[in-house]
């Protein structure tokens, strides 16, 4: 059975930071792209960050060079840290796994940055 488990979301304050986890079983990781996205409250779903097989990363403009995305393929899991964190950072967070015409998503994970 495949899962993913997103966890490390909660609330932060203004310039903080967050590390979200990705938690992946059911499936052969290594051969999957992953990918972050977010969906605020009322907004279309967006891309955040994505990480190839072969680690090539790629981010959305409002998030380059405040947040990294990585993979521990020994622990089948994808990592998105989060620094300086923004009110419109506000969203739940999903996990995305990709091969092909095959994708997996997660449940999600909550992130709220509000002073």
């Amino acid at each position: 059975q495949v899962q993913l488990v997103e966890s490390g979301g909660g609330l932060v304050q203004p310039g903080g930071s967050l590390r979200l986890s990705c938690a992946a079983s059911g499936f052969t990781f290594t051969t999957y792209a992953m990918c972050w996205y977010r969906q605020a409250p009322g907004k279309q779903l967006e891309l955040v960050a994505a990480i190839t097989t072969t680690l090539s990363t790629n981010y959305a403009d409002s998030v380059k060079g405040r947040f990294t995305i990585s993979r521990d393929n020994a622990k089948n899991t994808v990592y998105l840290q989060m620094n300086s964190l923004k009110p419109e950072d506000t969203a739940v967070y999903y996990c995305k796994a990709t091969f092909a015409i095959r994708d997996y998503w997660g449940q999600g994970t909550q992130v709220t940055v509000s002073s």
